[in-house]
């Protein structure tokens, strides 16, 4: 078995893929910039004893998603698990919000997972079986001030997601998303200690989430365990929407 997570080379993307070598998965890793955070994560699955590589891809590129797959399929054989959680941010108000600045996350976020899903599903088609975990958003589902692109970026993967899961659930490959709530990561590193505590009074569980539990999350759902669960969005956010 071997999955391809996309965004793999820190964040949620590096908790998912060390989990998911840790039961056994060859794991294949994209990365957009750094490779040195890419190799330090390929290090960390193979120390459980599966083979790893990372491949340089920018989820807007159609030719990077097709590479990625094939460099996939060349070393492990057919993709058997798709984790894509590669995805940009580029916030601000809807009012002035430049056309560029819309389109280049939807493009990343949106586009590129459907280019992704594409690119692997014949291989799960022909085995007649596969898991595919679509990274959305809370943003998704409830929308955010400031984030116009990124949340109908991710309402995208929502309604792709679900129609995924109809057209392949025949060939008993199951396609669900995750909507992550305040996760704790590079992307949030910015805000200050006074905003996150606010966020926290938000959240009936009393604590920001880290990228292991996202991790969790996606190894429940690509397992046996979760072999009747299809076209759901699971929320992991503490309760954070409640």
């Amino acid at each position: 078995m071997n999955a391809i997570v996309t965004g793999g080379s820190r964040g949620i993307g590096a908790a998912v893929a060390i989990k998911l070598a840790s039961l056994g998965y060859d794991i294949v890793i994209s990365y957009r910039r750094s490779e040195q955070e890419a190799q330090k994560v390929i290090d960390l699955c193979k120390e459980h004893g599966v083979g790893a590589i990372a491949v340089k891809a920018d989820a807007a590129s159609e030719a990077d998603c097709e590479n990625l797959a094939q460099a996939a399929r060349e070393v492990f054989g057919p993709v058997s698990v798709l984790v894509n959680n590669a995805g940009i941010t580029r916030d601000g108000l809807a009012m002035r919000m430049g056309l560029d600045q819309f389109t280049d996350v939807i493009d990343a976020n949106l586009t590129g997972t459907f280019m992704m899903c594409k690119a692997c599903m014949p291989d799960m088609v022909k085995a007649r079986r596969g898991a595919i975990v679509n990274m959305t958003s809370i943003a998704g589902v409830y929308g955010n001030a400031g984030q116009a692109n990124y949340s109908a970026s991710k309402a995208g993967v929502i309604g792709l997601t679900k129609s995924l899961a109809k057209e392949l659930g025949k060939r008993k490959i199951r396609v669900n998303a995750i909507a992550p709530g305040f996760v704790e990561t590079d992307m949030t590193a910015y805000l200050s200690d006074d905003l996150k505590q606010k966020a926290i009074q938000n959240i009936p569980l009393g604590r920001l989430g880290q990228p292991e539990d996202i991790a969790e999350t996606v190894a429940f759902l690509v397992s046996e365990q979760a072999s009747y669960i299809t076209g759901q969005v699971l929320e992991v956010s503490g309760g954070m929407v409640l």
